[in-house]
């Protein structure tokens, strides 16, 4: 029902085969016609590419920017060091190291393991302050806090020379001890890019990319960004020490400046050159930017010739330098944040493009049957009260409802109508009063435990996961609710899609709908979570008479269809009498009036506050 198997494994594994030939037959390739002298450059190309794609794991599911995943590399490649190493080499350098680990000698496989291990322990203790952190796409918090990192493991390798061998000397292996054959590291790609592909496609590796596009609709959507963020960093730190070993045994020592800034630097512009939200496009990057790093290289060096006109000159010196590979890092990074900021794949991904290629015309589902007569669920909110400072924007509001009923909230800007939504969904806390839903108090719990509960909502404002296409957005929610192991019955996603009229566009991306699909796929995204109660905040905002009209057979039908109570905020008069039961009127916090349709068209403090005196004429 949420996941396709040909999808989710046959296509990330041929993509993982097609990436693997095209980019090391590459690298063959070029050391082919360079010679033995482009043998280290091609090596270093391939590690460098299983650091990216950790890397990328993180970076791209998340949207949190890492600068501290070089420092788990940092970490990682001592820890191997400090045990591959053979004590005879390091009394040499470490003879005074802590816990007998100048005397320590362990196989290559082993000290990896150890190291990886390791790594993934100072990455749990990250993975908690970047959660406490409220890490999301774009917060300064977490992004500093992996800086933290990266600085720290560079300070603690300059200066714990009794483990690190310090700055000038650090650990290095004696000669013929260092890796000899290359097929660790082809090994190590191959596994990576599987991982990192399977990664995307899993259910932990969608609700994440749900999260990066928009964290607040995600988590009204059931899910824990927190939960997802944690597996995204371990898996990546696994990929990130594996790749840091490698870098440590193919080089044969390991000095603090390996794993710091420039390093750093370097992986992230190959990342943001190529797409950070795409396996493809990162593997794309280490291609373009190490290519254009080993031209710089050899320009700078040995000048450059064209058509027999030698440029290598005093007038060119300004150019030719040294320094031109961190120049061309630097204006690439520069260029593209400027003109494409999402990369060159930006998400574009080889194996969700088979997977299209591949596919039959599909006729669309029958008309879904619906999940039968739902059990009876009632939510009760009691004196609730929001202040903000002074202003109270809730005082004392009451509301009951059941999920055989439309309830519709109306008032004037500003009486408090999305608040209490709010405050029933947990995206506002209240300052007094409780909110109950069949008998479990919800009040206080955080927003993604309360649309478990069966509370789930759609925004004034439009949130959907950008990125995503509108099946996936649907199915988001769907894996949500799976993922909770939410025990009411549920309606197969093909069949929402067909049911909410966008069974033709459920491969466009979200974000190509027009306004009026764009709040359909809201109210199927929303009716996939399994709830107990849709609380739709003004879905017919911006729309015309027509399409308000249409929205109430939608929005009745769709929730008929999941057996779910609505709670709907509107200015619309003629959606909200056509569609409601029952209706309460707030004004000033309060509410003020609660009735049928017609009753709070005839009440007079509704005609005062709200409606006019034209509307009890």
């Amino acid at each position: 029902m949420f996941a396709d198997t040909r999808r989710d494994v046959a296509f990330p594994a041929a993509t993982a085969v097609i990436l693997f030939v095209a980019f090391v037959g590459t690298g063959l390739a070029y050391q082919a016609l360079m010679g033995g002298s482009a043998k280290a450059l091609v090596t270093s190309i391939l590690i460098d590419a299983i650091m990216v794609i950790g890397i990328q794991i993180y970076i791209g599911n998340t949207g949190v920017l890492s600068f501290g995943h070089v420092g788990f590399g940092a970490i990682a490649g001592y820890a191997f060091a400090v045990f591959a190493i053979e004590p005879e080499r390091k009394q040499t350098v470490i003879a005074d190291a802590p816990f007998g680990l100048a005397d320590v000698h362990l196989s290559p496989v082993v000290s990896g393991l150890i190291a990886i291990g390791l790594t993934v322990a100072v990455a749990v203790v990250v993975g908690i302050g970047l959660a406490r952190s409220g890490a999301k796409s774009g917060a300064v918090a977490a992004t500093v806090i992996t800086l933290a990192l990266l600085f720290v493991s560079h300070e603690l390798a300059v200066n714990w020379n009794q483990v690190t061998g310090g700055d000038r000397a650090g650990l290095s292996f004696s000669i013929g001890d260092t890796l000899t054959s290359r097929w660790p590291i082809y090994v190590a790609l191959f596994g990576s890019l599987l991982v990192a592909l399977l990664f995307a496609r899993s259910r932990t590796g969608r609700l994440a990319q749900a999260a990066r596009d928009d964290n607040l609709a995600a988590r009204a959507m059931g899910i824990d960004p927190q939960v997802q963020q944690m597996i995204a960093l371990l898996v990546s730190v696994v990929i990130v020490a594996v790749s840091a070993s490698l870098r440590v045994y193919s080089i044969g020592n390991i000095t603090p400046k390996f794993f710091f800034f420039e390093y750093t630097l370097v992986t992230l512009v190959m990342l943001i050159v190529g797409g950070r939200n795409s396996v493809t496009g990162a593997l794309a990057g280490v291609a373009i930017i190490s290519a254009a790093r080993e031209l710089a290289r050899r320009v700078a060096t040995d000048g450059y010739e064209f058509f027999g006109l030698s440029l290598d000159s005093s007038a060119t010196d300004w150019l030719f330098r040294e320094g031109l590979p961190d120049i061309v890092l630097g204006a690439a990074m520069l260029g593209f944040m400027i003109v494409r900021p999402n990369g060159l794949l930006h998400d574009w991904e080889l194996d969700r493009w088979l997977f299209r290629r591949s596919q039959r015309a599909t006729t669309a589902p029958a008309v879904p049957e619906g999940v039968g007569t739902p059990a009876p669920s009632t939510l009760t909110v009691t004196g609730a009260s929001v202040a903000f400072g002074g202003f109270r924007a809730l005082d004392g509001a009451d509301l009951t409802a059941s999920n055989g009923e439309i309830v519709g909230l109306i008032g004037p800007n500003g009486a408090g109508k999305t608040t209490l939504v709010n405050v029933i969904t947990g995206i506002v806390p209240p300052t007094d009063g409780a909110i109950d839903l069949d008998g479990t108090a919800l009040t206080g719990q955080p927003s993604h435990r309360i649309a478990r509960a069966g509370l789930v909502r759609t925004f004034q404002n439009l949130r959907l996961f950008s990125t995503l296409t509108v099946r996936d957005n649907v199915e988001a929610a769907a894996l949500s609710a799976a993922a909770a192991k939410i025990d009411r019955p549920g309606v197969d996603i093909d069949a929402l899609l067909h049911a909410s009229g966008l069974w033709e566009m459920r491969d466009r991306r979200s974000s190509e709908l027009d306004y009026g699909n764009s709040r359909r796929l809201e109210l199927a995204r929303a009716a996939a979570a399994r709830p107990r109660f849709l609380l739709l905040d003004e879905p017919t905002s911006g729309m015309s008479d027509a399409e308000s009209l249409a929205m109430i057979d939608r929005v009745r039908s769709m929730a008929q269809l999941v057996g779910a109570g609505v709670i709907v905020i509107d200015h619309d008069l003629g959606f909200i009498t056509g569609i409601c039961d029952r209706i309460y009127c707030l004004d000033q916090g309060r509410v003020i009036a609660v009735g049928t349709p017609a009753e709070i068209q005839a009440h007079p403090d509704v005609q005062a506050a709200y409606l006019g005196s034209a509307a009890g004429a």
